[in-house]
């Protein structure tokens, strides 16, 4: 359950981000080290737009169909996605990060 609500979050996170800095709508070919910097960026930009403005529009709008990802179709952008393939790379990744986690929420207890 509490997975499930922390997914919701983070996709309407990466919703707003997407609505607002179009660079994030489409497949990104940099190295990934500057994709997460370019996340970091625009999560740092729009955090502080949010702070300076009484009313945010980008919250409650939706993408119109000319800010839809570049170089796809309507319906394949709402299709669903039916499978997930892992790689080892992130699956060892994601274990280290939860055991890194786990291991400082740990600490915290003790």
């Amino acid at each position: 359950m509490k997975h499930s609500r922390a997914r919701n979050v983070i996709e309407r996170c990466f919703g707003l981000l997407k609505r607002r800095w179009a660079i994030l709508r489409s497949p990104s070919h940099y190295p990934i080290k500057i994709q997460g910097r370019m996340i970091t960026a625009c999560s740092l930009l729009h955090n502080f737009i949010k702070m300076y403005m009484a009313a945010d529009p980008e919250e409650n709008a939706r993408l119109a169909f000319d800010e839809l990802p570049i170089g796809e179709d309507l319906p394949e952008v709402l299709a669903y996605i039916e499978t997930v393939e892992s790689s080892q790379i992130w699956t060892q990744w994601r274990d280290d990060l939860a055991r890194e986690i786990y291991d400082e929420w740990r600490g915290m207890r003790a």
